[in-house]
């Protein structure tokens, strides 16, 4: 049986509109953050609800919710997407890297998301506010432990690609993981308290030289 012309139209052109799709739900997400961090800012979390952000964000709480469902997501609903940019790009790093060094470059995808934001001047006082706040910082811990498993995972692949896996009850791998991010929430933390004057980079290029491997 043939193909309709029209079928093959649609197939050819799916996964694009696909693309396109995601791309416009991400800047909507983006949009939403940006009032949403504003208000958070100035009113205080707990003072800000979902009402108040759908109104800043000019849109009804029905097509609010169609993008979060709380505001704990709204807050840190963005991790999600950075997670998966460290993750590839931890993939993508030379096979014969320290997996220090490549667990550094990936960091860059995070890093430049916090410096990026920055700029706004709301990045530190938000940032403050998930680290202080119980509900949102368990919730932001918990989210950095899945990424912590999720780059183990990569970096056990990496391993066994290379011909040198380690054993799966090896802790060396996850305890490099975990102490490569437990550096960036150090670099977090003084950036907090330095306020905010140096960039996340930076401090997170001093953390990782204090506790890395030695020659």
């Amino acid at each position: 049986m043939e193909r309709s012309a029209d079928s093959s139209t649609d197939s050819t052109t799916d996964q694009p509109r696909t693309g396109l799709r995601e791309r416009t739900r991400r800047a909507v997400q983006k949009e939403i953050t940006e009032a949403a961090e504003r208000l958070f800012v100035e009113r205080g979390y707990e003072a800000t609800t979902m009402g108040h952000i759908a109104e800043a964000a000019g849109m009804s709480r029905r097509t609010l919710y169609r993008y979060f469902s709380t505001r704990e997501d709204v807050v840190l609903g963005k991790l999600d997407v950075v997670t998966d940019e460290v993750l590839a790009a931890l993939r993508e790093r030379p096979a014969g890297e320290a997996v220090w060094v490549s667990l550094r470059h990936s960091f860059d995808a995070m890093i430049a998301h916090l410096d990026a934001a920055g700029s706004s001047g709301l990045a530190a006082p938000m940032q403050r506010i998930i680290l202080e706040t119980p509900g949102l910082r368990a919730r932001y811990l918990e989210k950095i432990e899945r990424v912590e498993a999720a780059a183990e995972t990569v970096v056990r692949e990496r391993a066994d690609a290379a011909g040198t896996p380690w054993a799966v009850d090896d802790p060396t791998p996850r305890a490099v993981v975990a102490a490569a991010l437990g550096c960036v929430l150090a670099a977090e933390h003084a950036w907090l308290a330095g306020g905010a004057t140096e960039t996340i980079a930076v401090l997170v290029d001093r953390a990782m030289a204090a506790v890395g491997p030695r020659d």
